[in-house]
């Protein structure tokens, strides 16, 4: 798709700008961190990951838009074996798409390697826009390796990858930003969407409820498999966000970047 990456970015920075506007305007909890200082960490392994991903794209040479265009033009995957009219495909694409993000979640809660990874995000003692973009590089890789393998499965469209990944990087900035929602709205939309409130039910310190709530952008999959917790126990004012046993260091880039390798 012809300005794919521009149209991308464009659509990300105005959801990031909108979504930090309201939440420094009315703050769903207290930060406990100034926010410069997290946001130079966050930003930081962001900035890292993307160029991670530049280097793969050079490596592979396909990210995950790149192989459906490949198999499409190739024949390969169930979309390309099967005739469905276009919009049901997109839409059971992004469907299956956000599925196996949300299996990929769970399965980072379960496997100890993969937590020393993805711990690094939870690490994040304040949660806000900047937490959704917190993720080890290398768990970004691993990401986008099994995005390219199940879209060489599927063969989806091109369109429908590029709806899905502006979908996920959406509402995974709405879920994590500290916002506050009337709880009548947030109760209709966690029907379909995970709400903030929802998500940071997972950012607990508490091992059962930071082993729920694995959605990003869907909210059914936890519902349907027994993973949903709707409020965490000590209410959303007092709970505590992080790991239990850090302190204030997770607004250090080197100290987050060197996580997974420590001895916890």
């Amino acid at each position: 798709m012809e300005n794919e990456a521009t149209i991308r970015l464009a659509i990300f920075l105005g959801l990031f700008a909108a979504l930090a506007a309201a939440e420094t305007l009315a703050p769903r909890r207290e930060r406990s961190q100034k926010r410069s200082k997290r946001w130079v960490t966050n930003w930081g392994i962001t900035i890292a990951n993307t160029v991670l991903l530049r280097l793969m794209a050079l490596a592979l040479p396909l990210l995950a838009v790149g192989a459906a265009v490949d198999a499409q033009a190739q024949g390969w995957g169930l979309f390309n074996a099967i005739t469905l009219p276009g919009w049901i495909e997109v839409i059971a694409a992004i469907l299956i798409l956000d599925f196996v993000i949300w299996g990929q979640h769970l399965i980072t809660h379960k496997v100890p390697l993969l937590w020393r990874l993805h711990r690094v995000h939870h690490a994040d003692v304040d949660m806000d826009v900047t937490t959704a973009i917190r993720f080890h590089p290398i768990e970004i890789a691993l990401s986008m390796i099994l995005k390219i393998g199940v879209v060489y499965l599927l063969g989806p469209a091109a369109l429908a990858v590029i709806l899905f990944e502006i979908m996920l990087n959406g509402t995974a900035m709405f879920n994590h930003a500290n916002i506050r929602l009337p709880l009548w709205l947030d109760a209709i939309v966690r029907r379909v969407l995970v709400t903030p409130d929802m998500h940071r039910v997972h950012h607990s310190v508490h091992r059962d409820e930071h082993d729920s709530n694995y959605g990003f952008a869907l909210s059914i999959w936890d519902q349907m498999f027994g993973t949903y917790i709707a409020q965490p126990r000590a209410g959303h004012d007092d709970m505590q966000v992080g790991l239990e046993w850090q302190d204030d260091r997770p607004a250090r880039l080197g100290w987050s970047l060197s996580l997974p390798f420590a001895r916890k």
